[in-house]
């Protein structure tokens, strides 16, 4: 699966989990995507943007080239894109940044000389993050001057008030001088921060603008993938671009035909951004819903754009995020969406399709308790059941939790039970609970435990009728459940997987307290849930 797939299945796949069964919760916050990359190539990178130190601070970024060579320098900048100012203008932040939160550590531990060699690099880079970026950015605005002026005097200062401290030895000196540095540092992070936030907000403003006032497909283009590599910058960012009419400018590229080949790309940009509720807001403001259920229904679109089409669903409907339930003009094209998305989930040709699309589908069954209705309807349990025994299509554990996910929230309704018989989906949820990681990936072995949890509340929901729960003892769930329970690696350690097996378990041992050694009933079933929980995973409770 893709970098920006896997991206997108932790934002707003990984979340999903039972309401009433389950102690699971879910975050998920990250940082720049700078950060996520190896150290050795992050190494190499930065080595472009490093600069002689002393140097810099005696011509204090001042260029020493003669006007003809600085007029050939400027033709050469003229060269990069906008998106090629925002890379080198997100690198430099992230450096500084960096060294900042480097300077207070120090700071913490008095370590002056080290404060003071980091505050002039720092300088430095200030300096010459503004001089890159004012030779690719012509118009800057008064108030963008006006930061770029504060944020070098404040370098100056700090870098003065550091140097004073490697004149003097006297630790009480220093100490009294430590406060003044401390404030200082703040303030220069904050004009920072806001300068950064200005100059990003300028060139967002620019994408934005190029997508409404151009009928190039390529200038179009450009400035999607922009905005798309921008919102993978983290949450602030998305939020500047919902705020500047990303949004809005990304639907607009949606409702033009002569754009088609946009759409996957375009879509894809929206789901990045709303993860934040400004996102969404603006999604619903200009009626995005609508929007999305017509791609989805209209089968003359390719699957690719359906596909990415089911990820801004999935994403808006993510049980994670608390400001979805106002999405009035959702439940009226619900119906709609759904029919569309068990119909992707039947046709899927890759397995990332089929991931995308059950996710939207596990989403909704959280999101309105009628769609479990539709989709017993739709017989969205037999498609689901057949797709899980196509290896080639629910070919990771992240697709089977989705299924799982859906099958979990419709096995509260009577009907289901039939179904699931029908479908030979006992012997899934049996399958089910040996889910083991094969790659040893931390995200994969989560995946894991979620689908291990799920079919075991899936197992004691729907054994409440009696030929499931002889179904499911047939298929010798109980030892199964037994050994989940009693071997803390086989759950990999995961309590919530443990409350799931101990309430299947006695579910189970009702309808056949004969399948349990007397061992396992006194210390599984008897006791209080609370007991054989605490029993099972050796907690020693200390009252402090």
């Amino acid at each position: 699966i893709s970098f920006h797939r896997c991206l997108q299945y932790l934002i707003f796949v990984a979340p999903n989990y039972l309401s009433s069964d389950c102690l699971f919760s879910f975050s998920l916050h990250f940082s720049m995507h700078l950060i996520q990359v190896d150290s050795v190539q992050r190494w190499m990178e930065d080595l472009k943007l490093m600069t002689d130190c002393e140097c810099m601070c005696i011509l204090q970024s001042k260029p020493i080239s003669t006007e003809e060579d600085a007029q050939s320098e400027l033709i050469l900048s003229s060269q990069h894109s906008p998106y090629d100012s925002l890379q080198l203008l997100l690198k430099r932040a992230w450096i500084i940044s960096t060294e900042l939160t480097r300077i207070a550590q120090k700071l913490e531990k008095n370590r002056w000389q080290r404060v003071h060699s980091m505050t002039v690099r720092v300088n430095c880079h200030v300096r010459s993050m503004i001089n890159e970026y004012n030779s690719f950015t012509r118009n800057s605005s008064e108030e963008m001057h006006q930061f770029e002026k504060l944020l070098i005097e404040k370098c100056s200062e700090f870098t003065a008030v550091t140097e004073r401290c490697i004149q003097t030895e006297d630790e009480q000196t220093l100490q009294s001088m430590k406060s003044c540095i401390n404030e200082t540092l703040t303030t220069v992070a904050q004009y920072f921060g806001q300068l950064i936030e200005l100059a990003l907000t300028y060139e967002i403003q620019n994408l934005v603008r190029q997508i409404n006032s151009s009928d190039n497909i390529y200038i179009t283009e450009s400035s999607t993938i922009g905005l798309f590599s921008l919102t993978q910058e983290g949450a602030q960012l998305c939020r500047i671009i919902a705020k500047e009419g990303g949004v809005v400018a990304l639907f607009k590229i949606c409702r033009q035909d002569c754009f088609r080949c946009l759409y996957p790309q375009t879509l894809r940009t929206l789901a990045s951004i709303c993860c934040v509720e400004e996102g969404i807001h603006q999604l619903e403001k200009v009626d995005g819903i609508l929007c999305l259920a017509d791609i989805l229904t209209d089968r003359t679109h390719s699957e690719a754009t359906r596909a990415e089409a089911a990820a801004v669903i999935a994403q808006i409907t993510s049980p994670h995020l608390t400001f979805t339930q106002h999405l009035s003009s959702f439940l009226e094209n619900m119906e709609e969406i759904v029919t569309a998305l068990v119909k992707l989930c039947q046709e899927a040709s890759t397995g990332e399709v089929f991931l995308l699309a059950s996710a939207a589908l596990a989403n909704i069954t959280f999101f309105d308790t009628m769609a479990c209705e539709m989709l017993l309807h739709l017989n969205a349990m037999k498609i689901l059941l057949a797709a899980c025994a196509d290896k080639q299509i629910v070919d990771t554990p992240y697709s089977r939790d989705q299924v799982v996910t859906i099958l979990a929230n419709m096995s509260v309704l009577d009907q289901c039970a039939s179904e699931i018989i029908q479908g030979n989906g006992v012997q899934l949820l049996m399958e089910m609970l040996f889910e083991r990681s094969s790659s040893g990936n931390s995200a994969e072995v989560t995946a894991c435990e979620r689908v291990q949890q799920k079919s075991a509340v899936t197992l004691a929901r729907l054994s409440r009728d009696p030929e499931v729960a002889h179904a499911a003892i047939k298929l010798s769930c109980i030892p199964r459940l037994i050994e989940l329970c009693r071997s803390p690696a086989e759950r990999n350690n995961s309590d919530s997987v443990l409350v799931a097996c101990l309430a299947a378990l006695r579910r189970l041992a009702v309808m056949s307290p004969d399948g349990l050694e007397d061992s396992d009933f006194q210390q599984l079933v008897k006791p209080r849930l609370v007991d054989s929980f605490l029993l099972c995973t050796n907690m020693e409770e200390s009252f402090v």
